[in-house]
């Protein structure tokens, strides 16, 4: 009799093993369960105020944007017309203008204009990111380089040669009795 009861003790602790290993694989789906939870909770409530925020729009913004034809073949107009022009929680570079002044652009930009206006000739995104602070790695001078060639689309800098950046040179208004 005496192999009978090792053998029930062998499968009593194997039984307990397994039911240890089963608890702690349900404590860590438990964990991953409420963190899934948690997520959907944010993408409802993030959801819920978007809708809320293009409703705003919507009762602000008179409708304009014909967006064509419907299924019935009568024209329709866009719900959100002109709400692509409005930003909303973004920093961005704006436009140069006349009278502008660097002080308009995010922190990053600001640096970047300044560095460029202080160096004494053209200058490359690998020398300028030192001079932010940043690390020279090579993802934050491309990162850099981004935002020098959207610098010079917004018309703050000139790319005089490729990756040569310089101060954007504006157009100055003609004295009025020059021809």
């Amino acid at each position: 009799m005496g192999s009978l009861f090792e053998e029930l003790e062998a499968r009593e602790a194997a039984a307990r093993v397994q039911v240890e290993e089963l608890e702690a694989e349900l404590v860590e789906l438990s964990g991953k369960l409420e963190l899934a939870r948690e997520s959907l909770k944010r993408l409802r409530i993030t959801w819920e105020t978007v809708t809320e925020v293009l409703e705003e729009m919507e009762t602000e913004m008179p409708v304009v944007a014909d967006v064509g034809p419907s299924r019935s073949g009568e024209r329709m107009a866009s719900a959100y017309a002109g709400a692509e022009r409005q930003v909303i929680g973004v920093l961005t570079v704006p436009n140069w203008q006349p009278g502008m002044m660097s002080d308009v652009l995010p922190s990053v930009y600001r640096d970047i204009v300044e560095v460029v206006a202080d160096a004494p000739g053209p200058i490359r995104a690998k020398q300028i990111v030192p001079r932010i602070g940043l690390p020279t790695e090579t993802r934050k001078i491309e990162g850099t380089r981004s935002k020098l060639k959207r610098l010079v689309e917004r018309g703050w800098l000139d790319e005089e040669a490729p990756g040569l950046f310089t101060p954007a040179r504006r157009p100055t208004a003609a004295p009025p009795n020059s021809r």
